[in-house]
Parts: structure tokens; C-alpha cells; sequence
């Protein structure tokens, strides 16, 4: 159970970096909508416009990777089961 849980916050971290990393690493907080500036074709007036689009920050690393901490660690909490002789009757 202890080797379980240490590769599983293992593969949670490693995913996680990954993931941030993929959808390029904000480094502020997450960001659900991006600013998106469009110019007018006809006037060249600049607009501002709001696109839907997740951008994981710095609180959601540290969520996982806090998570994947807890895992570790409560595998530090279980102890190991003594291994036991069975012996059979002559």
C-alpha cells in the first residue's frame, strides 16, 4: 500500500507539470477568460474582446502538488506488516 501511494502522488505531480506546462505555464493566478485584441479592418480601432479558455496558475500547481504531498506523506503513516513464518505441524 505505501508503494501505491508514493507512485500515485508520483504520476499526480508528474502529470500535473505536464498538463501546466502543455497549456503554457501561467504564472499568475488561473484564468478562465483571455483578453483577445482585434482590430478594425475598416477603422483600425483596436477592440477587446473576452475568450473562454482555461489557463491552469500557480494556485492550481500548488493545489496538486500539495495533494500529491498528502499521499506521500500518508504513506509515511502506514506501517509495514512483520512478516510472518507459517508453520506447518510435523
Amino acid at each position: 500500500m505505501k508503494r501505491v501511494l508514493r507512485i500515485l502522488a508520483t504520476v499526480l505531480a508528474v502529470a500535473l507539470l505536464i498538463f501546466w506546462l502543455a497549456k503554457g505555464p501561467n504564472t499568475g493566478w488561473t484564468k478562465t477568460q483571455v483578453q483577445v485584441k482585434t482590430v478594425d479592418e475598416v477603422t483600425g480601432l483596436e477592440d477587446i474582446k473576452w475568450k473562454d479558455e482555461f489557463l491552469p496558475g500557480v494556485d492550481f500547481v500548488g493545489g496538486a502538488l500539495l495533494g500529491a504531498g498528502i499521499l506521500a506523506g500518508t504513506s509515511l503513516l502506514i506501517r509495514n506488516k512483520p512478516k510472518t513464518k507459517n508453520e506447518t505441524p510435523a
